[in-house]
């Protein structure tokens, strides 16, 4: 069965609408009208339709208004503008402003379906590529990951390749790279993978408890030491001990943490009995190792026994291939935790997302994309619903001539209820209290606006 495309025809003509309505009716595509162009804008809203028909003289909003609204709202809606009144002129202004076509009246019924068809199966073949992205994404799952670049692949097949048989194993690349799911991925095909999976953050272990954080230490071993307590290397054994960002522990516990990686055994802090430990040790960090061992900060035996699996977690900017499935994960994820309806992107959302650089990879890309599912009041993320640090644009999707000032806010940050209160006091305030033009401002139908309104208490 072919997938259903909308299309959405308005003119102030009821003939008109009936006449168009019945000869480009079939099967797989459903037809909305509208004589009021402001009710055909908001069945717009309200459907997100592929192709709109739209005459080019109508009272309250000409075809070119309407055009420039539609494309606003969603640059890949194919929009065919329809006149009586033909001028060279008209003709040249629609197309600038991105309708796809521009017919005369009456409309020659073979020339306007012959148009229509192209456009469904134009649509169709999106609709295709969309279906081809979800299977897409379905293969190119691993472990939690995504990906489909060579890099990536790489990635995985190393993964797969070494996770039966590491003991220890070391994982570099940038921060925000998912280097805690490469480390998550060795421990779960691994034969430990029924045994805990432990984490140690070494950048927040302050150095004089290293030592006992990692080995334990016996009641009385120094003050407030008032009962035994095991490390993390016992409570991880029969499983995988993984020492994220290991660049920051202090050389006096790296030399320990060698012992133990040689011997498989551990000394409590206060004892003289090693304990023998079965643990697999994944580390991971963001630092140049090399670098750091010139610099006499990281021990170059240590390294080498981590190192003997060495795994490096790719750019985001390294694999710009990944970004649409990446983005498709991301929000399907965001709109599950957040309970909204958010059906993709549009298409300057897109380019704005490959526009950027992302100098904080994949966690920059996850916090864009979730600021953007809670932001965005209908279903489809526009540019204006990205955050300003993506798109240069400030919040209400206006370009910004500067960046605030540092320190200008020290309030708390407004929850997601505030901000769509503000967006909807805000368009109310513009609209003069007319809700089917604050609508139109927020480019959300007027059941939805009545909702919200409803929601907030707004009158």
């Amino acid at each position: 069965m072919r997938p259903t495309v909308k299309l959405v025809a308005v003119d102030d003509t009821p003939a008109s609408l009936e006449l168009l309505t019945e000869a480009l009716q079939q099967e797989g595509l459903s037809i909305f009208s509208a004589t009021d162009p402001e009710e055909g804008l908001d069945l717009i809203y309200h459907e997100h339709p592929q192709i709109v028909l739209a005459d080019l003289v109508m009272p309250k909003m000409s075809g070119i208004e309407l055009l420039e609204k539609v494309v606003e709202f969603d640059p890949a809606i194919d929009v065919i503008v329809m006149t009586a009144h033909y001028t060279t002129e008209t003709a040249v202004e629609a197309i600038q402003k991105g309708a796809c076509d521009y017919m005369n009246k009456p409309v020659s019924i073979p020339a306007l379906r012959a148009r229509v068809e192209k456009l469904l199966a134009d649509a169709r073949q999106r609709q295709k590529a969309l279906d081809l992205d979800q299977e897409l994404m379905e293969t190119s799952r691993f472990e939690g990951m995504i990906g489909r670049s060579p890099l990536m692949w790489e990635l995985f097949a190393r993964i797969r390749r070494v996770s039966a048989h590491y003991r220890s194993a070391l994982i570099t690349g940038p921060t925000g790279t998912g280097k805690d799911l490469v480390a998550r991925a060795l421990h779960n095909l691994s034969p430990a993978s029924s045994g805990r999976f432990v984490t140690c953050n070494c950048s927040a272990v302050v150095e004089t408890l290293f030592e006992s954080e990692l080995f334990g230490y016996v009641k009385g071993a120094f003050t407030g030491a008032i009962s035994d307590k095991m490390g993390l290397f016992e409570f991880a054994h029969g499983g995988t001990l993984f020492l994220d960002e290991i660049g920051d522990m202090p050389l006096s516990t790296q030399a320990k943490l060698l012992r133990a990686l040689q011997n498989q055994e551990v000394t409590r802090v206060g004892s003289v009995t090693p304990r023998k430990v079965d643990v697999r040790v994944v580390a991971a960090t963001n630092r140049d190792v090399p670098e750091l061992i010139a610099q006499k900060l990281f021990r170059e035996d240590l390294y080498y026994r981590l190192a003997m699996v060495e795994l490096r977690t790719p750019s985001l900017a390294e694999r710009k291939e990944d970004l649409p499935l990446l983005e498709k994960f991301l929000l399907e994820r965001f709109s599950t935790q957040f309970n909204k309806e958010i059906s993709g992107l549009t298409r300057r959302a897109q380019i704005a997302l490959a526009r950027h650089n992302w100098p904080g990879n994949i966690r920059e890309l996850e916090n864009a994309l979730g600021h953007a599912c809670m932001m965005a009041m209908g279903d489809t993320i526009d540019v204006g619903d990205l955050p300003p640090t993506v798109t240069k644009l400030d919040p209400r999707g206006h370009t910004r001539e500067a960046a605030p000032e540092a320190g200008a806010s020290n309030g708390a940050a407004p929850s997601l209820e505030d901000h769509e209160r503000e967006l909807l006091t805000d368009a109310l305030a513009r609209a003069g209290g007319n809700q089917s033009e604050a609508a139109r401002i927020l480019r959300i139908s007027r059941d939805r606006m009545r909702y919200k309104m409803a929601k907030y208490n707004l009158r």
